[in-house]
């Protein structure tokens, strides 16, 4: 019964992440979903910049601090260990969807382009920034970065067994293809608005800051093998190859 209660909390846990995702991309590109990133403000100016700054960071200290070695260790001691990267793609889908929820816009324009055939490239941009998001997960194994593959391995008896390292695609280019399809996706749009390029400046911030504490565990974890990768693979630009 353990092990089934624990395979349905993956599921769930994985179900509402993917709706979040799917939102996620409505909000942020302003269609399809009753609010979204440049709604209506409903309050006055300061609060709302203190409301979004404070959504903003919740979601940036509990996606830095869950993720960290030493908080895992401790937080299995709580949970069961099968269970810790599903409850971790649950309560930072909780985050976001907190963030959707009490977003507050702060209006202005920055830059509106009016050209159609640009507009198309926009979106088009858009549109590869998500893709390159979702392409990057399933290269790295898709199931296990997000729970399921532990869930189920546990349902069936089985020992987990951690991936192995690699350099699939993308990641043959830059070392971090799935920041930068979230840059694209924070950044391209036709209109930036003064809401808009607050919430794509903090988030680029929380990026570059994310990599820092992210190579550093997998320095810690894979040793020279990620040092190797680490200097002759750009981070997030392309660029060429060093020796």
């Amino acid at each position: 019964m353990k092990r089934w209660l624990i395979f349905f909390y993956g599921v769930a846990s994985y179900a509402i992440f993917f709706a979040t995702f799917l939102y996620a991309i409505g909000f942020i590109g302003n269609f399809g979903v009753p609010k979204s990133i440049d709604s209506v403000r409903e309050t006055s100016l300061g609060m709302a910049l203190l409301i979004n700054a404070g959504l903003l960071g919740v979601f940036a200290i509990q996606h830095s601090v869950m993720a960290r070695p030493a908080f895992k260790r401790w937080w299995t001691r709580i949970i069961p260990q099968e269970a810790e990267r599903s409850t971790y793609t649950l309560l930072s889908s909780v985050a976001l969807i907190a963030l959707f929820a009490f977003w507050e816009p702060i209006g202005g324009i920055v830059w509106n382009v009016e050209s159609p055939i640009s507009q198309v490239l926009i979106y088009c941009a858009y549109a590869f920034g998500w893709g390159l998001v979702l392409v990057s997960t399933f290269l790295i194994n898709h199931f296990d970065l997000f729970g399921l593959r532990q869930v189920w391995l546990q349902l069936r008896g089985k020992p987990y067994q951690p991936l192995r390292f690699g350099t699939p695609g993308p990641y043959k280019l830059v070392r971090h293809p799935l920041y930068l399809g979230w840059l694209f996706a924070f950044w391209a749009t036709p209109t930036m608005t003064g809401t808009h390029l607050l919430f794509a400046f903090l988030t680029s911030a929380y990026i570059f800051v994310a990599i820092q504490l992210e190579e550093r565990d997998l320095v810690d974890s894979l040793g020279d093998d990620y040092r190797r990768y680490r200097d002759r693979v750009p981070m997030i630009i392309p660029g060429p190859r060093r020796a």
